[in-house]
């Protein structure tokens, strides 16, 4: 069930997405041990908030099943995805509703995962509950973590400077 192979490629769009300023999390999908889409962060480069590394792979999957005249709900309830990092809130509930059977991930996201460091969406419905495998290479996808938050986000807005107001006292009130 576990293919080094396939966890490398997820690596490999991590560390691309790293040199493109963007949070290093890549991910493959495969069907039938093969990769049919892919994908890797693109919020900060196309500025759209929902293009994290699996929505990106979905889309993929479903223009593989498109061009092979087959049906997507078929070959996602077949797939199997290799992230780098938990898959966030958003990104599990995708995975849940598209059925993904087998989830295998580097890191926990334990700000914003979805497949149970902050909430497990798998169990909010109690029905379709996927094989989840965790910690696979999670120190290599935290040092690229590390070093993406080390560096300063070129896209971040520019940070308002807080004004502090003095306070008036008793003293500055009297005539």
């Amino acid at each position: 069930m576990l293919s080094p192979v396939l966890l490398e490629a997820a690596f490999n769009l991590a560390k691309e997405a790293l040199a493109a300023n963007e949070a290093p999390i890549g991910c493959v999908f495969a069907f039938n041990n093969e990769i049919i889409g892919g994908g890797r962060n693109r919020v900060n480069e196309t500025k759209n908030p929902r293009l994290h590394a699996e929505i990106v792979g979905i889309d993929e999957v479903y223009a593989w099943s498109k061009a092979n005249n087959c049906s997507p709900a078929k070959v996602f309830s077949q797939c199997h995805l290799y992230v780098t990092v938990e898959p966030c809130i958003m990104c599990a509930s995708a995975l849940e509703q598209l059925e993904v059977p087998f989830i295998i991930y580097g890191c926990d996201n334990n700000r914003f995962g979805g497949c149970g460091s902050v909430l497990n969406v798998f169990k909010l419905k109690n029905a379709f509950q996927p094989t989840i495998i965790n910690q696979c290479r999670s120190e290599e996808a935290i040092e690229l973590l590390k070093i993406f938050y080390k560096s300063e986000n070129p896209n971040a807005p520019n940070p308002k400077p807080k004004v502090v107001k003095a306070k008036k006292t008793e003293e500055s009130q009297s005539p």
